[in-house]
């Protein structure tokens, strides 16, 4: 298995390299226009038009082969046996110790965050300005 992703590894680093070399040798789309004032492409190994499809078809080869080589070698890289403790990443995760799952530290349950629990925290008015003296926590006030 090693020796195979091995052979995988430098097949997809000798495809890449070649890649890079044919993008490279490519003319783009604007070399076409000084090739008809006779700029010399006729002239060429492969013809006035056979270089084009020859170099493109070669580069869509090399990319082909250079995603299968990396589908190989994330197919060899992936563990194959179970991981223990389940399946799952989360299966997996510990609470840390001293603490307890779904509390928030520093906050009394049942407890409504920065509420007033009597009318010396609020400077010595009632919490709710139209509240009479009368009214029990959670009754609306009577006017």
């Amino acid at each position: 298995m090693q020796f195979l992703a091995n052979l995988l590894l430098i097949v997809q680093i000798m495809s890449a390299l070649v890649m890079i070399g044919l993008v490279l040798i490519q003319h783009g789309k604007g070399a076409d226009m000084g090739a008809s004032f006779g700029s010399g492409a006729s002239g060429s190994l492969f013809g006035a038009t056979g270089s084009a499809n020859f170099l493109s078809r070669s580069t869509s080869a090399c990319a082909t082969v250079f995603f299968l080589c990396t589908l190989g070698l994330a197919y060899f890289g992936t563990p194959r046996e179970a991981p223990a403790g389940g399946s799952s990443v989360l299966e997996k995760a510990t609470v840390p110790a001293g603490t307890t799952p779904g509390v928030i530290p520093g906050v009394t349950p049942g407890a409504a965050p920065n509420a007033p629990t009597s009318a010396s925290d609020t400077g010595g008015a009632a919490a709710n300005p139209g509240e009479t003296s009368g009214a029990k926590p959670g009754e609306i006030p009577k006017r």
